[in-house]
């Protein structure tokens, strides 16, 4: 009788576990060499464009944004400003990363933040069925309906990506 392989609980894996949303949790070998949502794609035999990667911002008036964006594109900060209602953005400082939201560069989830931020989801998502985001810890991506992680949330759907 083999042994199941518990999985990895982090805040984002308890939170949609508590609100009863249907998801899944692959892990992938990750590395210092790992660079970010295109790597992740191809280590888990995904599209690049249903890999969503979470950023942190800054507004000048509105404080920490969170932006999440496919893997295959780019934030437009001028986008997100409008969208927020701030002037400028400008990225959090990686260093202020973990202690704002719980998660370090890599594994940074928009679920299961020390607290809601307002949060943008790009466009992109709105008509999956699924999309794949951070876990929570590097190496792990959610499956899950962009919907069902969008009302948790709070998020509303931007047009805030750029060609990457």
């Amino acid at each position: 009788m083999s042994k199941k392989k518990k999985p990895i609980k982090t805040n984002a894996v308890r939170l949609l576990e508590q609100k009863k949303i249907d998801f899944t949790v692959d892990e992938y070998c990750w590395t210092e060499n790992h660079v970010g949502a295109k790597d992740t794609a191809k280590e888990l035999g995904i599209s690049a464009d249903h890999i969503f990667k979470t950023l942190v911002a800054v507004g000048n008036k509105t404080g920490p944004i969170v932006a999440v964006v496919p893997g295959n594109k780019e934030l437009d900060l001028k986008k997100l400003a409008k969208i927020s209602g701030n002037k400028k953005v400008d990225m959090l400082p990686l260093k202020e990363l973990e202690p704002l939201t719980g998660y370090v560069h890599g594994g940074c989830s928009p679920v299961g933040m020390k607290k809601l931020l307002p949060t943008y989801f790009a466009l992109e998502a709105q008509n999956l069925k699924t999309m794949h985001c951070s876990a929570g810890a590097r190496g792990l991506q959610l499956s899950v309906a962009p919907i069902d992680l969008a009302a948790i949330v709070e998020a509303n759907f931007a047009d805030i990506s750029l060609e990457g």
